[in-house]
C-alpha cells in the first residue's frame, strides 16, 4: 500500500498498537532541558526506576540561562536551582549534559542538528513544543509534557494517537526580501492558529526543495503555531550533505546503511493525504504580525484587516488590537519599535545573522532602540566572529550576546518591558510572552534589521533596493 513520508517513519517505530487507543511509539532521540525535566526525574526517583537508554537522551541548558556574563553564578534562585537539577540528574543517570560553560551548550533545537543528533527517519521528542524543528530532516519530532518526559526516560517509548496527514505545497519563486520565516508566517496567516490541529504536516514543493536546511528548520519550527502536531520535509541531497560527518551522525558502514534508508524517505506518488493545500510562493511578501497570536500576520505593505476577516470573533479581535495599541486599517509601516530581538530556536542560526548583517552593513543602529542579538549556540557564535559579521555589527553599533533562548520567552533576564514594542524573530507573540505587558511583532531577520536601523517597522525591500 502506498504511504506518505509520515506513515513510513511512524509505522516503523510502532512497538505495539492498542485497539481503539494510542500507538506505543519507540523514540530514537530524547532532548531535555532544565525546565520540563526536573519533575520527570523526581518521578523516576520516587518509583526507583532507572533511565532505560541514557545514551539516547541529551541534555542542554537554554530556557533559563542568562545571555551575558555566563561565567558568573546565575542570580535568579529558581533558574539556578533548575540548572543545577539538570546537571545533577544528568550526572546521576549517565546522560550527556551540556550546561553553561560547555562548548556544546545552546538552544536545544539548534545544537541537536549541529551535532548530528537529529537524523532523517528518526523519532525525536523533547519537553518543548518547538521540537517540530527537527522535522526539517524528515524526522517525526514533536513536543511532550512532563509526565511523557518521564515515560520516555523510563521506557524509551511514548503512547500517542496517530495524527491525520496534511500536505502543504508551496511552489514558485520567492520575491525580494522573502525568507523562510515569511513563508511560515504566511501559511499560518492563511490557516489560522488552529487550522492544522490534529494533523502532522508534510511541506512540499519548489520553495521548500530550494531552501537550505536552516530555512527548513525555521518552517518546521513554526508548524506548532498553526496547531499541527509537527511538520516534516522529505530528506534530499541538501539534507544528506548537512548530516554527513557530524559528531553523532553514522560513520563508515553504518553511514552507508543509513544513507540507503534516507533515500527511501519520501511520499509515494499515489499516497493520499487527509488534507492538501497549495500556495503560490511568488505571492508572499515580507510578513509581520499585528496581534497576539502568530496567525494574526500580514504582508508588511498591507493594512491591518477588519474584524470580519479575523479568527476568534470581533470581541477577541478588539481585545488583541487593544493590547497592541493598534486599530483596524492601520499600516504597520512606520510603527515605533523599542526593542529588536534576533535569536531563538526559530531564527538563531548563522543564516539569520548573515541576513541581519546584510541590511545593517554600512548603516547604524537607530537611537532609542535596544537590540539583542543572541546566537543559538557557540558554533553560531564562532561563525559570526569567523565570518567577519561581528566586525560589521560592532561598527554599526550592535553587540553580540551569548547563546540561550533569551527574549523568546520571559523565563530569563531578557524581558521586554511593559508597553514596549519589540520586533522579534522568535515564534510567539502571545500577551506577556516576552515579558508582562510586552508587545511583540513577529518577523524575519531582514524585517528585524530594517527596524533596528530605522527605529520603526520598515519594509526591508526598500533598504535592499538601496544597497543594490
Amino acid at each position: 500500500m502506498s504511504k506518505t513520508l509520515f506513515d513510513k517513519v511512524w509505522d516503523t517505530h510502532v512497538v505495539r498498537k492498542i485497539e481503539g487507543g494510542p500507538d506505543v511509539l519507540f523514540i530514537d532521540r530524547h532532548l531535555i532541558h532544565e525546565v520540563t525535566s526536573p519533575v520527570a526525574f523526581l518521578g523516576l526517583k520516587s518509583r526507583g526506576i532507572k533511565v532505560l537508554y541514557p545514551e539516547r537522551t541529551f541534555a542542554t541548558a537554554d530556557h533559563n540561562t542568562p545571555t551575558i556574563n555566563q561565567h558568573l553564578p546565575v542570580a535568579d534562585p529558581l533558574s539556578a536551582n533548575q540548572l543545577k537539577a539538570l546537571e545533577s540528574n544528568s550526572n546521576e543517570y549517565g546522560i550527556s549534559h551540556w550546561g553553561l560553560g560547555h562548548q556544546k551548550n545552546g538552544i536545544v533545537h539548534v545544537v541537536g542538528p549541529e551535532y548530528g543528533i537529529t537524523q532523517p527517519g528518526a523519532t525525536i521528542v523533547c519537553g518543548d513544543s518547538h521540537t517540530s524543528t527537527h522535522g526539517a530532516f524528515g524526522a517525526i519530532a514533536f513536543g511532550i509534557g512532563t509526565s511523557e518526559v518521564e515515560m520516555v526516560l523510563s521506557t524509551q517509548c511514548i503512547m500517542q494517537p496517530k495524527p491525520k496527514k496534511m500536505r502543504i505545497n508551496v511552489n514558485g519563486k520567492l520575491g525580494l526580501g522573502v525568507t523562510p520565516k515569511d513563508v511560515a508566517l504566511f501559511i499560518i496567516s492563511q490557516l489560522s492558529t488552529s487550522g492544522a490541529t490534529g494533523y502532522f504536516v508534510e511541506y512540499a514543493g519548489d520553495v521548500f526543495e530550494n531552501m537550505t536546511m536552516e530555512g527548513r528548520m525555521t518552517v518546521c519550527n513554526l508548524s506548532i503555531e498553526m496547531g499541527a502536531r509537527g511538520g516534516m520535509i522529505a530528506p534530499d541531497e541538501t539534507t544528506i550533505n548537512y548530516v554527513k560527518g557530524r559528531e553523532f551522525s553514522p560513520k563508515g558502514e553504518a553511514w552507508d546503511r543509513a544513507l540507503a534508508y534516507y533515500k527511501t524517505l519520501k511520499t509515494d506518488p499515489d499516497a493520499v493525504f487527509d488534507k492538501e493545500l497549495t500556495f503560490d510562493g511568488s505571492s508572499i511578501e515580507p510578513m509581520i504580525t499585528y496581534g497576539t497570536n502568530p496567525g494574526m500576520g500580514m504582508g508588511i505593505s498591507h493594512e491591518i484587516p477588519d474584524a470580519e476577516h479575523a479568527e476568534g470573533g470581533a470581541a477577541t479581535y478588539a481585545k488583541s488590537l487593544g493590547y497592541m495599541g493598534f486599530s483596524e486599517g492601520d499600516s504597520m509601516i512606520g510603527k515605533k519599535v523599542d526593542f529588536v530581538f534576533v535569536g531563538s530556536c526559530t531564527n538563531g542560526r548563522i543564516e539569520d545573522f548573515r541576513a541581519f548583517t546584510s541590511i545593517v552593513k554600512g548603516r547604524h543602529k537607530a537611537d532609542g532602540v535596544t537590540v539583542w542579538l543572541v546566537p543559538g549556540s557557540h558554533i553560531v557564535e564562532s561563525q559570526i566572529k569567523e565570518e567577519g559579521l561581528l566586525d560589521i555589527l560592532t561598527e554599526a553599533g550592535f553587540t553580540l550576546r551569548q547563546p540561550g533562548c533569551s527574549a523568546c520567552l520571559a523565563m530569563n533576564d531578557d524581558k521586554i518591558p511593559a508597553g514596549k514594542y519589540a520586533v522579534s524573530t522568535s515564534n510567539r507573540n502571545f500577551e506577556g510572552r516576552q515579558g508582562p505587558g510586552s508587545r511583540t511583532m513577529l518577523a524575519s531577520p531582514l524585517v528585524a534589521a530594517a527596524a533596528a536601523v530605522t527605529g520603526m517597522v520598515t519594509d526591508p525591500r526598500t533598504l535592499i533596493e538601496e544597497l543594490v
